[in-house]
């Protein structure tokens, strides 16, 4: 015969695995105030670039492609806890194809819209925000 404590110690114990796991990393959460105005600092950075972004074989001015971010950054927002996310999720390659971003500077030379990106955030951190 069991004990009677059988039935709550396993319920307890789901419980607790509950718990556990809501307050682990799996739990969604938003970026940080610091986190979310460096983001914004590269959509602004984008949108006065005077660059030419590259999205699905199509040319877009840098305003429209930093609405197209922010879009972006919208949509995945409660998966995003860094720049470096930011970069991943909304700025690297297009959902549809799969093509990665690019863009072209004044002198015609073309980069990965990412690696941009991860260029100006970092001078954005060497400069102290």
């Amino acid at each position: 015969m069991k004990p009677r404590n059988t039935h709550l110690a396993f319920t307890t114990g789901i419980a607790l695995v509950i718990c556990l796991l809501l307050t682990s990393g799996l739990a969604r959460s938003e970026p940080t105030v610091q986190v979310d105005a460096t983001i914004q600092y590269l959509i602004d950075r984008v949108a006065g670039s005077g660059l030419t972004f590259i999205r699905n074989d199509n040319e877009y001015t840098p305003v429209k492609a930093a609405e197209h971010m922010e879009k972006k950054y919208r949509h995945f927002r409660d998966d995003i806890t860094s720049p470096d996310d930011f970069i991943g999720l909304c700025a690297t390659r297009s959902l549809v194809s799969g093509e990665p971003y690019r863009v072209i500077d004044q002198q015609g030379n073309e980069v990965r819209t990412s690696d941009w990106l991860r260029t100006e955030l970092a001078a954005y951190t060497v400069r102290g925000q």
